[in-house]
């Protein structure tokens, strides 16, 4: 079984990384995301777009019917990384980094304090700006995790 690979794909800036990654290797690639990002743009053969309404956890309810164990997630959602990696996923931030069961509680905690924070009038950093250095780290990254899980070392049903 290939590995196949799955974006939440309304804001990622790794798009076309991902894509040009999983067409070398030949796997399929998922891109979800809302009808109100709608695009005529064409992808390769391997490439499927999913198109969910424009709720705000649309996305990541379909993706949560889509994934299976051993899939790639590439997504900045604490709580969807969350939920995949108790469905046996690789998650992966476009910034590169690895979701794991050891780093998601405490990113999940640090997302309720900021909410807290925020509702009681405090003010929180948003996003650092995406770089070429992050497009860059999340490459290597993403190769890593290709290599290691297509090569025959791993398979998809033992991540």
């Amino acid at each position: 079984m290939k590995v196949h690979i799955f974006i939440d794909a309304d804001a990622s800036p790794v798009k076309d990384t991902v894509i040009e990654e999983g067409v070398k290797r030949g796997l399929p690639v998922t891109l979800v995301t809302s009808i109100s990002h709608y695009s005529t743009k064409e992808y390769p053969q391997n490439v499927n777009t999913v198109y969910v309404d424009t709720g705000a956890e649309a996305a990541d309810y379909r993706i949560m019917q889509l994934v299976k164990k051993g899939d790639v997630l590439i997504t900045q959602d604490y709580g969807l990384a969350s939920l995949c990696l108790a469905k046996g996923c690789i998650v992966l931030h476009h910034t590169g980094f690895r979701y794991t069961a050891d780093n998601i509680d405490q990113l999940l905690q640090s997302r309720y304090l900021s909410a807290m924070a925020r509702k009681s009038g405090q003010r929180t950093k948003g996003p650092k700006a995406f770089t070429k250095e992050d497009r860059e780290q999340f490459k290597s990254s993403f190769r890593i995790i290709l290599d290691e899980y297509t090569d025959g070392t791993q398979t998809k049903n033992q991540p």
